[in-house]
């Protein structure tokens, strides 16, 4: 079962908005090799503001998460991309529906 999750939102910096989003869009490649996230969105919240959702089945998907590709790759670009480092969040999953992605 799905209990844990993380939202990261992520300011990008004036005229680096359509960066982000192609960083992003780009990151699915990087998410679906992750067998310990199950589900995983990248969002455009605002014109200059994006977040990232993913969710685990347990503590140990999310640490492989944080460690993984994918947050290594942010972070290698973060001062180039980003106003400010990404603000990170650990939530827990109380419900979820899922009829598949299409």
């Amino acid at each position: 079962m799905i209990k844990y999750a993380l939202f990261a939102r992520l300011e990008a910096k004036p005229g680096k908005e359509e960066e982000v989003a192609a960083f992003l869009q780009a990151g699915l490649r990087m998410a679906l090799e992750e067998t310990t996230t199950p589900i995983w969105f990248a969002l455009r919240l605002a014109p200059g503001t994006f977040g990232i959702f993913d969710a685990f089945h347990d503590q140990q998907g999310v640490q492989n998460h944080l460690e993984g590709p994918i947050a290594q790759a942010l972070m290698a670009k973060a001062d180039e991309l980003l106003a400010k480092p990404p603000s990170i969040e650990r939530v827990d999953v109380l419900g979820l529906k899922n009829t598949g992605a299409t």
